[in-house]
C-alpha cells in the first residue's frame, strides 16, 4: 500500500485515534492542535504534533478535519470547527500541491459544501475541484475503544462530488475492513452520521422508559429486553421500517402504542417518548392521506378534462 501524506486538524479522542491508526498503517502522519496540554502529551508519545498547519513544501496530502462541535442548546457550535477550517484554507492558499480536505467531525448535513467550501475558498483564493479536493468521512469511533474502533471498522462512509477523491479515500481506508459505502452528495454522509447517533440515543431512551414501567409493575426488565431484541422483527430485521414516508399501520401496531400509553397512566407512568410516536405517526398519516386525495383529485380531473376534449372531438368530426 502507498504511503500518503496526512494532517489531523484537532487531536482530541478521534483525531488521535484516527492519526495513529493511519501511522500503524504506514502513512506519514502530523497532528495539529492548539491545546498545550495535548500537544505536550502527544509529544511525549513520540508523535509529530504542532501548533499550525504549514503546508509550504509538503506533496499532495489529505487533511482531516476532527474538530469539535460541540452543542450548544439544541444547535452545533461550529466556532472551534471554523477557525480550523479557515487555518487549513490559509494555508492551502501558500501551497502549490493540490490537498484534499476530508470533514470527519459531526456536523449538520450540508456543512461540507457550505460551511467548509465557502471558508476554504474564501481563506485560500481557490475553488473546489480544480484548487483543492473536498470530502466527508464521518467517523464512527466510540470513546472507550476509539483506537480499536478504527483499525477493525463496522461501517466506513466516504462522500464527494468528485469520484476520483472518493477513489483516493476508498483506497486509503479499504485495507481496514468493514462494510465501507460511498455518496457523491456529503450532506448524505452527513445525515448518516447524525441519524446514526440520535437513532442510538432514541433506543437507550426508548428501554429507559420501558424500565420505568417495569419498575412500577415490580419485574424485571433485563430478560425481557434480551427477549424482545430476538423478537422484534425492528430488532433483527435491517430494513425493517427505514423507508420513510410510510406510517405503521395495521391492527397491532396501532393498538398497542395508544393502549400501552392508556395501561401506563392507570399505574401513574408518563411515556413521552412513546406519545411522541403516536404523535409522529398520526402526523405523517395526515400527510400521507392529503398527499393521496391531492394525486386523486388530480387524476380525477385529468380524466374529466381527457373524457371533455373527446367528447369535443366527436362533436367536431362526427362518428368514425
Amino acid at each position: 500500500m502507498q504511503s500518503s501524506r496526512i494532517f489531523i486538524m484537532g487531536s482530541g479522542v478521534v483525531g488521535t485515534a484516527t492519526g495513529e491508526g493511519f501511522l500503524a498503517a504506514g502513512h506519514d502522519v502530523t497532528f495539529i492542535d492548539i491545546a498545550p496540554e495535548r500537544v505536550r502529551e502527544l509529544r511525549k508519545r513520540g508523535l509529530d504534533v504542532r501548533t499550525e498547519i504549514d503546508l509550504t513544501g509538503e506533496p499532495d496530502s489529505l487533511i482531516f478535519l476532527t474538530l469539535p462541535t460541540p452543542n450548544d442548546g439544541h444547535r452545533y457550535d461550529l466556532s472551534a470547527f471554523t477557525a480550523g477550517t479557515a487555518a487549513v484554507g490559509r494555508a492551502i492558499a501558500a501551497a502549490p500541491a493540490h490537498h484534499t480536505v476530508v470533514v470527519r467531525s459531526t456536523v449538520p448535513p450540508g456543512t461540507t459544501e457550505s460551511l467548509v467550501r465557502t471558508v476554504l475558498e474564501e481563506q485560500s483564493g481557490r475553488t473546489v475541484g480544480e484548487g483543492f479536493g473536498l470530502a466527508s468521512n464521518p467517523e464512527f469511533l466510540r470513546a472507550v475503544s476509539a483506537a480499536e474502533d478504527f483499525a477493525h471498522p463496522w461501517m466506513t462512509v466516504i462522500a464527494s462530488r468528485d469520484p476520483q477523491t472518493v477513489e483516493r479515500l476508498r483506497t486509503l481506508l479499504s485495507p481496514f475492513g468493514g462494510e465501507l459505502r460511498t455518496f457523491a452528495d456529503p450532506a448524505e454522509a452527513e445525515f448518516v452520521k447524525c441519524a446514526h447517533n440520535i437513532y442510538n440515543a432514541t433506543k437507550i431512551s426508548f428501554w429507559n422508559e420501558m424500565w420505568l414501567v417495569a419498575q412500577k409493575l415490580g419485574v424485571d426488565l433485563d430478560p425481557i429486553a434480551a427477549t424482545v431484541a430476538r423478537s422484534a422483527e425492528g430488532s433483527i430485521n435491517p430494513q425493517y421500517g427505514i423507508r420513510g414516508g410510510a406510517p405503521y399501520g395495521g391492527v397491532c401496531l396501532p393498538k398497542d402504542t395508544c393502549g400501552f400509553l392508556g395501561f401506563a397512566d392507570t399505574i401513574g407512568v408518563d411515556m413521552p417518548l412513546l406519545s411522541a410516536v403516536v404523535e409522529t405517526n398520526d402526523r405523517l398519516a395526515a400527510i400521507v392521506s392529503d398527499e393521496v386525495d391531492t394525486a386523486t383529485h388530480a387524476a380525477d380531473a385529468d380524466q374529466l378534462r381527457a373524457r371533455a376534449m373527446a367528447g369535443t372531438h366527436r362533436q367536431q368530426h362526427g362518428p368514425a
